[in-house]
């Protein structure tokens, strides 16, 4: 069986390879961390982890590298000196995680789910316990780590409903590959529900909750480098974009043009969820004629500023959403699934997402159950709610302190999760 999942795993990559070659010839396969991918590391890496025996975390991108990093800012208060390795799959989320958990003694890309990839990696690095971060489940990976007898836990763990219906038609072999993993910490109910209905044992499952509620970087700190950003907004309403993907860009666009014509002053701050498309939107932008500048490149006169930045950086977004008098979270008017809202919750502003929210449901039901509304159905509904913000900020601090309720009644997953990781340490 692990035959066939190696070969239709193969396959499966074939269609991303002329991509992948692509973005190696610009930066070079170190860059896209090629050898890593194969389980061969550097002898200062395995030399720096010689005899450890570290507990492994992986973290696929950005929002698994936030959950890493409380967890393990929980597990080091309560084990000081404890050896942690994070991996992750993307460029972008091992920068977010370099920045967020200095703490680890090294950083690496997770190893492709093959045999000869999996026993390389877990040879070199020896781990003592692995933590899968919410929806990371790799057959090969997970076969080796049994038979090696290296437990591995699932935090955060969510199983989204287009998940569970890919992973339905292979229910017999998923079944078997869950019997790997030693412990579901499941972010909610539905998510237990879905893991169950897959085969996982029931004894195995427990509903921890999400940990992002517990997630307080954001309000440790304003960077001083975003001092003159805040001098340019001062006094104006601000719409911050975060996490936008393609397709949703025009229909921001479109309603803010909408939004210019009854509040003129508004500024719109556009955050793409991948930085690397940053170009492709200034094309949109200008296709447009919306008059933008690019975020490392501001005026440092407010009356030079043009009525769209344009985020062209790393880990700024959750300090933006602060400055915002409204905030819409992306990959929510198109079928992506949503991103975090709980980041401008911590702020206390008010939220618009659209209807795509399969990926973080539970949350968005958590925030519409407190009896305000903060989902738009297109962009004439959201043009009329930033609006209406705009002008009414009643309405809208009132809307920020019921996201902030939300988010401060469902803190404690971190701790729950670290009591359950430290019986297998």
């Amino acid at each position: 069986m692990r035959i066939l999942y190696s070969i239709g795993l193969f396959f499966a990559m074939l269609p991303y390879l002329p991509r992948y070659l692509r973005r190696m010839g610009r930066s070079g396969p170190f860059g896209l961390g090629l050898t890593e991918r194969l389980g061969r590391y550097p002898e200062a890496l395995t030399g720096r982890l010689q005899g450890k025996h570290p507990l492994w975390l992986h973290s696929v991108s950005v929002g698994e590298a936030v959950v890493g990093s409380i967890l393990v800012s929980r597990l080091l208060a309560r084990r000081p000196g404890l050896p942690i390795l994070v991996s992750t799959v993307t460029p972008t989320g091992r920068k977010v995680a370099e920045e967020r958990i200095p703490q680890a003694e090294a950083f690496i890309y997770w190893p492709l789910d093959f045999s000869g990839s999996v026993n390389r990696a877990l040879t070199a690095v020896a781990p003592r316990l692995v933590l899968l971060t919410e929806g990371e489940i790799w057959p090969n990976f997970l076969d080796t780590c049994h038979h090696r007898q290296v437990p591995v836990l699932l935090v955060n763990g969510r199983i989204s409903q287009r998940s569970l219906r890919g992973y339905q038609f292979v229910k017999p072999l998923f079944r078997r590959v869950l019997d790997q993993i030693s412990l579901f910490c499941m972010r909610g109910e539905v998510d237990a529900e879905r893991i169950l209905a897959l085969g996982a044992d029931p004894q195995r499952v427990v509903v921890t909750g999400n940990i992002k509620y517990d997630d307080e970087d954001g309000n440790s700190h304003f960077p001083p480098h975003l001092d003159a950003v805040v001098r340019l907004m001062d006094g104006r309403p601000v719409w911050v974009a975060g996490s936008t993907h393609r397709g949703e860009e025009s229909l921001i666009l479109q309603a803010f043009r909408q939004v210019r014509s009854k509040v003129p002053d508004s500024v719109l701050v556009l955050a793409p969820r991948h930085p690397e498309r940053v170009p492709e939107v200034e094309t949109l932008l200008r296709e447009a004629d919306f008059p933008f500048v690019r975020r490392t490149r501001l005026p440092e006169n407010s009356s030079a500023l043009p009525p769209v930045i344009l985020v062209d950086t790393m880990g700024e977004l959750g300090h933006l959403y602060a400055l915002a008098t409204v905030v819409f979270v992306g990959g929510s008017l198109v079928p992506v699934g949503g991103h975090n809202i709980l980041e401008p919750a911590r702020y206390r502003r008010p939220i618009l997402f659209g209807p795509h929210m399969d990926n973080f449901a539970e949350v968005a039901e958590a925030f519409l159950g407190e009896g305000m509304s903060h989902q738009v159905r297109d962009t004439r509904e959201l043009v009329a709610r930033v609006v209406e913000l705009f002008r009414d900020t009643a309405a809208a601090r009132q809307m920020g302190e019921a996201a902030y309720r939300v988010l401060d009644r469902n803190r404690g997953a971190a701790e729950r999760t670290v009591t359950l990781v430290e019986r297998f340490l």
